[in-house]
């Protein structure tokens, strides 16, 4: 084997191990790469206790009930299923009965989320377009969530621009 010969086999099968890592890695994070589930999703897919996901949804009105020491339970729905949530923590300012929210944690025994990390909507008019997505395809898209603001982006889910410190006037929070 030539010298030249030699280097284009070292190289060759350089890169064939880097795909198969490359492979393997992706392969791996195929079911944590969606941004969020909903109930009817972890209900379909029958999540076993103890992973870790984010569930995202409505809350439920009238399902949000203070504990001692800042524990709070809520149902996150989606139209089609509910699931009970768990939180000690304090809660986002904008947090409110039939707001969209997004909650990071893991699903107990009982099947109750125990959520770790609570997200809620910045403000009256933004919803994360995965969460408007779902509300659409459950059918529970209302047709006003986005006419609030003149400035909504096309998908009608963000504000089309923001300036640098996060509101129309430019003045520091």
């Amino acid at each position: 084997m030539t010298r030249k010969q030699r280097r284009m086999t070292i190289i060759g099968g350089s890169l064939a191990v880097l795909a198969l890592a490359a492979a393997l890695v992706l392969n791996a994070l195929r079911d944590s790469i969606v941004f969020f589930s909903t109930p009817t999703m972890v209900a379909e897919n029958h999540v076993q206790p103890g992973k870790r996901f984010r569930l995202g949804g409505l809350v439920q009105p009238g399902s949000l009930q203070r504990g001692d020491n800042l524990a709070v339970t809520f149902e996150v729905a989606d139209g089609g299923a509910k699931l009970p949530v768990a939180y000690k923590g304090i809660l986002p300012d904008l947090f409110r009965e039939g707001q969209g929210v997004v909650a990071e944690g893991a699903l107990d025994a009982n099947g109750v989320f125990k959520a770790d990390t609570v997200l809620a909507k910045h403000d009256e008019t933004y919803m994360p377009k995965d969460v408007a997505d779902a509300l659409k395809k459950q059918g529970h898209w209302k047709d006003d969530y986005g006419a609030k603001d003149p400035n909504m982006a096309s998908g009608g889910t963000k504000p089309a621009a923001t300036t640098a410190q996060g509101n129309s006037q430019g003045a520091v929070q």
